[in-house]
């Protein structure tokens, strides 16, 4: 489990291993299914090693995946800080 800080996975959200160089890589979350046992995200590679790609995982084989949230800005991903972040100064 991903134990650095909370991740809050979302629907349609992107997300980073954290990474450097060829291991590098950002899942978007594109299904959740909801099932007795564990709950399975299904996922679409969007850059680095991922793009391309599809897949699906536990979501604690996605927690253990995934370092933080990110999002596309012009060209390049940057980490989403926090969507409880008060809003200017």
């Amino acid at each position: 489990m991903n134990t650095r800080n909370t991740l809050f996975i979302r629907l349609h959200a992107y997300y980073s291993n954290g990474a450097y160089g060829r291991s590098w890589g950002v899942r978007q979350i594109v299904r959740v299914e909801n099932g007795s046992a564990d709950t399975v995200l299904h996922f679409r590679g969007a850059a680095g090693t991922c793009r391309r790609k599809q897949g699906q995982c536990s979501l604690s084989e996605f927690l253990q995946w995934a370092r933080y949230e990110v999002m596309l800005n012009e060209n390049s991903w940057q980490r989403v800080i926090s969507h409880d972040a008060p809003v200017g100064l």
